[in-house]
């Protein structure tokens, strides 16, 4: 049998081996080395203050700078708590863990919302069938390349208005950045559906917050203009009523300006990319002349003529057509959102006479059409051809074209625009030619006849753009209740099919 003392050396020998290979970490567990870095504060210091000034780099505001000192106590001399609602040392009360639980958790899914992805609840008919009211989205952020928030002091989880409330803002303006996108996976492409911030949002009537501010505005002053015409009085150039009308709604009602990432989201297929050119020939899109790939899902208003008899519930529910979306024009005849499919069935209906697609001619100006301008006398139905922008590109304009860019010269690009005496100025400065500093895109919703989309509003910027919607994971029928109105078919399946 060996010495005891022999023994005693073997073990000391093991020990002094397990302590030159690991490290004790205070609470008597030994970590390896490289754990013992990673834990080391002034590592862990470096690292988080390495991140924080590659981001304010990327952001471009300096001020963020202020924030190295407050990671500098956090990290190494933590004078301060910052964590205040708990105490450093010691345990805290079971409402206190719960209190830190709920605030990392509302950090976590802000951040997860603004970078990765966010839900997004279908709440208009203008992607019907594609996309439907009451489906509830997985819209992700990372497709296109998230942006970072224009307004990043806002109240969790709200768009733009605190919650029960009408008007009160859920963000504050103290910090407003410039827009920046990481690079995503892909681009945009034709056909491709898409989130993105409303292009007509940036002024918005408290009152009536579901409709255009530039749509009232231009109806308001159409009727201004309609009223001198009825009158006899003298017929005056349209800005003049456009002038009073603007007068009039800020007297009447309030208003409100909202930056870029507090407009509520929109969702349409982007039909046409940078540098494409759309024309609409009764009511079907064609882009560089060709027709758009057809999708089964698309749909366009018909005049349905029965033999004086309604179309039955039933057959509506057959056809997955909302009673809601019926309208009746006469005796006997309807107005219905239908898909190829339906329109085939419906002829086949014993009451029904006749199905024919409500379209407007072509040259049948429309104001509430983009450009809004009677020297392109376009509508929903028979619109273009059109130029979609793209960054880089110029453009030859005079007062002529100038209403198709005007909005993106002015209020997306941030340029004073001035046309006098037959003149353009931009910034105080002459011209005859614009070169884009940003993408943009032109979205239409599926459903044709009944979407507010960019026929009414025209382009949409690349700063605008949200996300991608990836899957549909609830989906409830706004005309049923509950548990009936819960659609399973459509439940966890790929958004738009």
């Amino acid at each position: 049998m060996p010495p005891v003392k022999n023994l005693n050396i073997h073990y000391m020998t093991n020990k002094a081996n397990k302590q030159n290979k690991a490290t004790n970490d205070g609470n008597g567990q030994y970590l390896p080395r490289y754990l013992k870095i990673a834990t080391n504060k002034y590592f862990k210091f470096g690292t988080v203050v390495l991140l924080y000034l590659l981001w304010t780099v990327w952001v471009g505001n300096w001020w963020l700078l202020a924030g190295v000192p407050v990671l500098f106590d956090i990290y190494i001399t933590k004078k301060v708590n910052w964590t205040f609602w708990k105490k450093r040392k010691g345990p805290n009360s079971r409402v206190v863990e719960w209190i830190d639980a709920l605030i990392f958790a509302v950090i976590a899914v802000t951040l997860i919302n603004i970078f990765v992805f966010q839900n997004y609840k279908i709440p208009t008919g203008s992607m019907e069938r594609s996309l439907q009211i009451g489906d509830h989205l997985f819209v992700s952020k990372l497709k296109y390349g998230p942006k970072i928030p224009n307004t990043p002091l806002s109240f969790p989880f709200a768009q733009h208005t605190m919650p029960l409330t009408k008007n009160v803002k859920s963000y504050l303006e103290w910090i407003n950045w410039p827009y920046k996108r990481l690079k995503g996976f892909t681009r945009i492409k034709n056909d491709d559906i898409v989130v993105f911030n409303f292009p007509e949002g940036d002024t918005v009537i408290v009152l009536y917050q579901t409709e255009s501010y530039y749509a009232l505005l231009r109806r308001q002053a159409e009727t201004l203009e309609d009223s001198d015409k009825a009158s006899g009085r003298e017929i005056r150039p349209f800005q003049y009523y456009t002038d009073f009308a603007r007068k009039q709604i800020l007297n009447e009602y309030d208003i409100t300006v909202r930056p870029v990432d507090k407009r509520d989201n929109y969702i349409k297929r982007c039909v046409a990319i940078p540098g494409d050119t759309v024309r609409i020939v009764n009511a079907r899109v064609h882009i560089n002349g060709k027709p758009q790939k057809p999708y089964e899902h698309i749909q366009y208003r018909y005049a349905v003529q029965t033999d004086g008899s309604p179309i039955n519930v039933k057959t509506l529910e057959r056809f997955d057509i909302y009673r809601s979306d019926v309208r009746t024009i006469g005796n006997g005849l309807f107005s219905i959102p239908m898909i190829d499919d339906n329109v085939e069935q419906m002829r086949k209906l014993t009451n029904v006479r006749s199905v024919e697609m409500l379209l407007k001619p072509e040259g049948l100006y429309d104001s509430e059409v983009f450009p809004h301008d009677g020297r392109f006398a376009w509508n929903v139905d028979n619109f273009g051809p059109l130029w979609v922008p793209k960054k880089g590109v110029t453009v030859k304009i005079d007062t002529a074209n100038i209403s198709l860019y005007a909005r993106i010269i002015s209020a997306y690009e941030y340029n004073d625009l001035k046309v006098e005496n037959g003149k353009i100025f931009i910034n105080d400065v002459e011209t005859d030619s614009y070169t884009f500093q940003m993408d943009y895109y032109w979205m239409m919703g599926d459903n044709r006849h009944d979407s507010l989309d960019s026929r009414f509003w025209g382009f949409v910027p690349e700063d605008h753009i949200v996300g991608a919607p990836r899957f549909v994971w609830l989906s409830l029928n706004k005309e049923k209740t509950f548990p009936f109105n819960i659609r399973l078919s459509r439940m966890f399946r790929a958004a738009g099919r």
